[in-house]
């Protein structure tokens, strides 16, 4: 039988399902062989000749590839059809025919496959090619290049920069596009502005917003209300005037469907929907692969076998009918920088089957499926008809003028499926206005906006007036002001990266994820924030290694890699090319001291570390004893400020975050330590001493909060230094307990909390304390009292939930209790639980608020979401259990 070889046990059973008993199919596991991480795995004297090792844990799997080969002397390498797929072969061939398990008469041959399913493998085991040789060169030229990136420029950042763990060829210009992205927010400086717009109605009692574009016959840029006097003058222009319809223009428009998705697309558009990372997207993606559901999933393509594009054809007519299919096939053409590897896009290999259908137990799988099922069904579909009004309204005597805009989708098309995400909201224009007939009078609806005011009022700013009503209540000013351009997101990073030419679609994942692991970044809402460390690299290698950091110059060897895939340049001169200059500018670099390296960081980065301080004063003078000089300095977990009179003075503070710009209080004194009031990356803290190369981390402790308000007398404002040296008490000690043990209190992540751990018992036990004062006073009878209750009835989660008050009966039947939660108080009606406001206190509610409340919860609750988890988690869970060991096996690194 002819041995048979993919990348992971998940893709042999689904092959080995469709080739039968004739085949023996097996799995190497991703890739059998790497460079070892030593000196000398690549080696630029002897022509960048490389080392390769198999590793520990496919020894094994090469071991058994062999011995099947001793039964049958064909060997069939059906790996991904991709460089690391290719490469994957040549290593496995190289690898056997070392151990001489490949012979001269051996049959070794090369299939691809760009779904797994039985006519895609048949026709491939049909059409048997050689290894690829120039696509193999290309992937050997990328490793070495990484290697020789990696392996000599990483020692020089930790000999000049402690802490700093690593550089890449990649991951170092991703990483350049974050700290310039966060600089860029740090030296923006928002610009006022303001808006107009009135709520009028037509003759007919239909109301419409329309806003000010036109002011004393002028058309109005979007800075020319530039403060609250002048839109108060605006606001009062266009209410003393009497206004009529000038014009209405209806123009009929369409909007075309995205094309089908490759990785990157697939990628961003999973960040967008799902949050999902990168990673665990490409994860998903590969199990869908492998479960032959979709086409593979590492492509730059977005074109569609002409099959595929009349199966997807057919299955929209069978399921929303011939008016949502094209007269012709919709042909999409990659715009791509560096778009390569001839693939189909990423799509389901039977349109016919939804994510329902299929069944599928794993959330993110069954999520990324929906939205590959509904993204390629509509590249094929029908385009959506609008229809875009547009309606001028102005006074008599021509001083203002507003507009009005709204739409109607006339027949939906592709809209009835998908609609794909944005990575920032745009104005909303999607409004349906009424019917509205040219030269009739548009009144104003007075009081309309009375309740925008009041919101806008209620929060307003530190930045002057917020809002300007006139007197009835019909036209509104409201302050604007503008944004600095947005952190990336793993979506928005992609795409920029994809733009650059940066990377290569199967990188991504793995270089995103590399940034974070290495803590140059982190992960907060969604959005990638640099860490000190990220950003003191980024300086570092722009003024010390600028050309391979350079977008350009990362986008031109890309290109370089490219030719090599295509034949059409050799990869030992690009790396020889290269390795020319690298090694002149490590060399350079080798003999420079840390403390030349630090002045230069040091001038480089002196605008964010000294901002001008509100006095004038020199803003490296050191906020603490007043003489002393602050420098960057660095340590093993990044960079900081520190004073030039250490260790006389001890004053440190991160490059930004905690304190950048000297925020912090002096207390007192206490057994001769100075307490300290910071602000940090997550509030306001108390901290005892300064860190010293003995005490790198001297006891601190937060400010307590409730729903994210100061407790009352802790405010940072007012704190005095008896307060805060009871905080530093934590944890404090109650007492031994009668059984043993030590019982102490502390304040925790979700309040005050007594622990205690009996002799016997593997973990300790937690209580949490209702009020915040008890983990100050409670005395060991009550704390033994509550641990004996715990143990008692140790429960699966969070005890019943307490009635703080009853409200009555809810006007459609049912008990309505505000109840005691766990993050603060709540509505409670039936199977609605609606959260109270931080500001309204249980006491003080009102009927019509809860009433309120109720209502908004449940027009957001989604219906029967539950159910259908449930059903599908009980019917998968076996099949699930003897899965999962093969997919945590299976294996290809991106």
């Amino acid at each position: 039988m002819p041995v048979v070889v993919v990348e992971s046990p998940a893709k042999a059973k689904t092959i080995n399902k469709y080739l039968g008993s004739d085949y023996t199919v097996l799995a190497s596991y991703g890739h059998v062989r790497d460079l070892p991480p030593k000196d000398g795995s690549v080696d630029p004297e002897e022509d960048f000749s490389m080392k390769w090792e198999i590793g520990n844990d496919s020894r094994k799997h090469v071991a058994a590839i062999a011995e099947a080969l001793k039964s049958d002397n064909a060997l069939i390498l059906a790996t991904d059809p991709d460089r690391e797929g290719e490469a994957i072969s040549w290593h496995l061939k190289e690898a056997l025919t070392k151990r001489r398990s490949i012979k001269k008469d051996t049959d070794v041959r090369r299939v691809t496959f760009n779904a797994i399913t039985k006519a895609a493998v048949t026709e491939a085991m049909q059409n048997p090619r050689e290894i690829d040789a120039p696509l193999v060169e290309a992937y050997l030229a990328r490793r070495a290049l990484d290697y020789l990136v990696g392996f000599n420029l990483s020692p020089v950042l930790w000999r000049k920069l402690p802490g700093a763990r690593s550089a890449g060829r990649v991951q170092s210009v991703c990483l350049r596009l974050i700290v310039e992205r966060e600089m860029e927010i740090e030296a923006f400086n928002p610009r006022e502005y303001w808006q107009v717009k009135a709520q009028l109605a037509t003759p007919r009692g239909q109301t419409f917003e329309a806003r000010l574009v036109s002011l004393a016959g002028k058309k109005l840029d979007r800075y020319d209300l530039e403060n609250a006097t002048q839109a108060e003058m605006a606001v009062d222009a266009v209410a003393k005037r009497s206004l009529k319809v000038l014009s209405v223009e209806a123009k009929p428009a369409s909007r075309n469907p995205s094309a089908p998705f490759m990785t990157s697309t697939l990628q961003q558009e999973a960040s967008r929907k799902f949050g999902m990372g990168a990673k665990a997207a490409m994860n998903a993606a590969q199990r869908l692969y492998e479960a032959g559901h979709i086409t593979y999933m590492r492509t730059d393509g977005i074109d569609m076998a002409p099959e595929a594009v009349s199966a997807c054809r057919d299955a929209i007519a069978e399921r929303y009918g011939k008016d949502y299919v094209p007269s012709s096939p919709r042909v999409y053409k990659n715009k791509a920088k560096n778009a390569q590897e001839a693939h189909e896009c990423i799509r389901p290999t039977d349109m016919t089957k939804d994510a329902e259908s299929l069944r599928l137990s794993e959330s993110d799988q069954r999520k990324l499926y929906d939205l590959i099922w509904k993204r390629t069904l509509a590249c094929q579909m029908e385009a959506a008809r609008l229809e875009r009004t547009t309606v001028e309204i102005g006074s008599d005597d021509g001083q203002v003028g507003l507009r009005a805009t709204g739409q109607v989708v006339l027949f939906d098309g592709f809209l009835k499926v998908y609609e794909e995400g944005r990575d920032e909201p745009v104005e909303d224009d999607d409004k349906r206005l009424p019917q509205i007939m040219q030269g009739e009078p548009a009144k104003f609806d007075a009081g309309a906006l009375k309740s925008e005011h009041a919101k806008a009022m209620e929060k307003g700013t530190d930045r002057g007036l917020p809002a300007v009503l006139s007197g009835d209540g019909a036209t509104l000013g409201t302050q604007s002001f503008t944004n600095p351009p947005p952190r990336y997101t793993e979506a928005t990073l992609v795409k920029k990266m994809e733009e650059l030419g940066i990377g290569r679609p199967s990188t991504y994942a793995s270089v995103i994820t590399t940034i974070q692991d290495r803590e140059y970044v982190r992960k907060e809402q969604n959005r990638l924030f640099p860490e000190d460390k990220g950003r003191i690299v980024t300086i570092f290698l722009l003024n010390f290694f600028k050309r391979y950091v350079e977008y350009d110059f990362t986008a031109a060897l890309e290109d370089e890699l490219d030719q090599v895939s295509a034949g059409a340049e050799d990869y030992k001169e690009l790396l020889a090319k290269f390795w020319r200059d690298f090694s002149a500018a490590i060399a350079e670099t080798s003999d420079l001291r840390i403390s030349e390296v630090l002045d230069v960081l040091d001038e480089a980065l002196a605008p964010q570390l000294y901002p001008p301080r509100e006095d004038g004063s020199d803003p490296r003078i050191c906020p603490k004893c007043g003489q002393g000089r602050l420098h960057l300095k660095t340590s093993r977990t990044g960079g900081f400020v520190g004073c030039g009179n250490y260790p006389e003075c001890t004053y440190t503070r991160p490059i930004a975050g905690e304190g950048a710009e000297g925020e912090e209080r002096l207390l007192g004194e206490d057994q001769g330590d100075e307490i300290w009031l910071k602000a940090g990356r997550f509030g306001p803290y108390v901290q005892r001493g300064e860190p010293t190369p003995e005490n790198k981390k001297p006891p601190r402790a937060s400010l307590p909060k409730k729903r994210g308000q100061f407790l009352p007398g802790w405010d940072p404002a007012d704190m005095p230094l008896e307060k805060a040296l009871t905080l530093l008490t934590m944890p404090r000690e109650v007492g031994m307990h009668p059984d043993g043990g030590v019982v102490s209190a502390n304040l925790g992540r979700f309040g005050p909390y007594i622990m205690h751990q009996l002799p016997n018992e593997e973990k300790p036990v937690y209580v949490n304390l209702k009020e915040f004062q008890e983990v100050f006073e409670i005395g060991m009878n009550h704390a033994v009292e509550l641990l004996a209750q715990k143990r008692a009835n140790p429960g699966r989660g969070r005890q019943t939930a307490k009635a703080l008050r009853d409200m009555g009966e809810h006007p459609d039947g049912g008990k309505i209790s505000i109840m005691e939660g766990r993050y603060g108080p709540y509505v409670k009606w039936e199977k609605v639980n609606a959260t109270l406001p931080k500001d309204v206190e249980p006491a003080d509610v009102t009927m019509k608020t809860v009433l309120e409340l109720i209502a908004a919860r449940a027009k957001k609750k989604p219906a029967k979401k539950a159910a259908a988890k449930s059903t599908a988690t009980k019917s998968t869970t076996k099949k699930t259990a003897a899965k999962k060991p093969a997919a945590k096996k299976a294996a290809k690194k991106d």
